[in-house]
């Protein structure tokens, strides 16, 4: 009898690991690490693939209306074949304007203010500000949203604005935020406001879409004012862990054509999860409104839906850009070959490369997979910065003081592959001055991870990082 199902069981997985390999077309890495958990843990690496293996559907995933992707394509089309019209540091970087334009339909816009928060209390202080003085509509999106004294506060000002008649829609993400539930905001929802969770599950702590998770946090205010970036809400986004310390992380207000953008890709996060009253898309996005700013923004966003990997491409035809320097922070860095590949051909050709990593980490096992890989890229002569002051969760990338990226969106399979993300694309040499400055002054405050030091790890933490680098597909 035991025989018999240890039989069955061993059939069974041989056809379900066929099933991922020539059904799902996964990535090569990410399939093997698949199969590796199939075979060595059979009948309960079945489970865990269907939590976290399985892939979704990617046609008309966010349900476009077919005016709406008309209009998003022929804009697209159009812009790409004006961008010598837009100045000469767009024109510089028209391949990778083009390429956005072309895989996701980010449009360019030329007139927004952006200001740069590296601090969670003063990032708090002005959304708290914006909120207050919200007019009309306020749609909010996080993916982790606790419940203390700063996830209270939150819902407790969107209540007020409720009650005032203001359009309130709140959006987020069930597993990111599993502290709370819809009872949190039951006041919020009597007073008027419209609350919803991403990928909920059909019955509590079981849910199916765990490995896709909507990690965008987004807030757009009254259609003029719009925040995006890496904070979430907590008290430890404010520096109050004991364990994690201060947080440094980075956040945009922006003012300008890039808010309707952002509002569009709120719209379609709120449409996917609400089951009662869709929003026409049409009605955020495409206003003729001109603005006084100068900084040049295409807001990109990818997921698990997408055809491409957006977000990577977006990241990897930036780097190929660089003639002099690639600054990069990030929680984790985990990537896949291609990104490796894109930091050594930098590397080689003489470009600066420097990457800033937390030395004290959230999640340790990530943290190994991190330090394998950018010990790969001692050898080239990365620079390898640790942050010692708290723990870094910053998501930026500056290339040549003049193009800079800041959103959701880590260095990692994770985001590139599994979660839903969103950057701003910042074509504006103020902006990424400013943003490099920030960087070098994080310098100040980390230690370099040297290649002699990188050597003298201890075996058992060489025998864990190789662990973690073969299972980083599915990290």
């Amino acid at each position: 009898m035991d025989i018999s199902i240890i039989s069955i069981m061993t059939i069974i997985n041989i056809l379900f690991a066929g099933i991922v390999v020539f059904f799902e077309r996964k990535e090569i890495g990410a399939t093997w690490a698949w199969l590796m958990v199939l075979i060595f843990i059979p009948v309960l690496g079945f489970f865990i693939y269907i939590f976290l293996g399985r892939s979704l559907k990617q046609k008309n995933f966010f349900k476009l209306s077919a005016n709406e992707r008309a209009y998003l394509k022929h804009a697209a089309e159009d812009q790409a074949l004006a961008i010598h019209q837009m100045g000469p540091l767009l024109n510089k970087h028209s391949d990778l304007v083009k390429m956005n334009l072309k895989s996701s339909n980010a449009l360019v816009t030329m007139d927004n203010e952006v200001m740069i928060f590296h601090d969670g209390n003063e990032k708090f202080d002005s959304l708290f500000t914006d909120i207050q003085h919200a007019k009309k509509e306020i749609n909010i999106q996080y993916f982790i949203i606790k419940r203390d004294s700063l996830g209270k506060r939150l819902r407790d000002a969107l209540t007020k604005k409720a009650q005032e008649g203001v359009k309130v829609r709140l959006l987020y993400d069930e597993i990111g935020s599993r502290q709370i539930t819809r009872s949190f905001f039951k006041e919020l929802i009597a007073k008027g406001g419209e609350v919803e969770a991403f990928f909920p599950s059909p019955i509590r702590l079981v849910n199916f879409r765990i490995n896709n998770r909507n990690h965008r946090k987004l807030c757009i205010i009254d259609g003029e004012i719009a925040y995006i970036g890496g904070f979430n809400v907590g008290n430890e986004y404010l520096g109050l862990s004991k364990r994690l310390g201060y947080w440094r992380d980075t956040h945009l207000r922006i003012i300008g054509g890039a808010v309707d953008h952002i509002q569009g890709r709120f719209i379609l996060d709120w449409n996917k999860a609400t089951k009662h009253h869709k929003e026409n898309l049409e009605q955020f996005m495409f206003r003729p409104e001109k603005h006084t700013g100068a900084c040049a923004v295409q807001i990109i966003a990818s997921g698990p839906n997408s055809r491409t990997e957006h977000l990577k491409n977006m990241y990897l035809k930036l780097m190929t850009t660089a003639k002099k320097s690639i600054y990069i922070q990030t929680p984790y860095f985990v990537p896949d070959s291609s990104f490796m590949d894109a930091c050594k051909i930098a590397l080689l050709s003489g470009v600066d490369l420097r990457i800033m990593i937390p030395n004290k980490s959230d999640h340790l096992f990530v943290r190994w997979a991190t330090l394998s890989s950018v010990g790969q890229l001692l050898p080239y002569g990365a620079k390898i910065l640790l942050y010692e002051n708290g723990f870094l969760h910053a998501k930026t990338i500056i290339v040549d003081e003049e193009v800079a990226s800041a959103g959701t969106t880590n260095v990692d399979t994770r985001s590139f592959r599994l979660n839903f993300e969103v950057n701003a694309l910042l074509y504006d040499e103020k902006v990424a001055k400013q943003l490099q400055d920030l960087f070098i002054q994080d310098s100040e405050v980390c230690t370099e991870l040297t290649s002699e030091k990188y050597a003298a790890r201890p075996l058992l933490i060489k025998m864990i990082e190789a662990v973690a680098r073969l299972l980083s597909p599915i990290l």
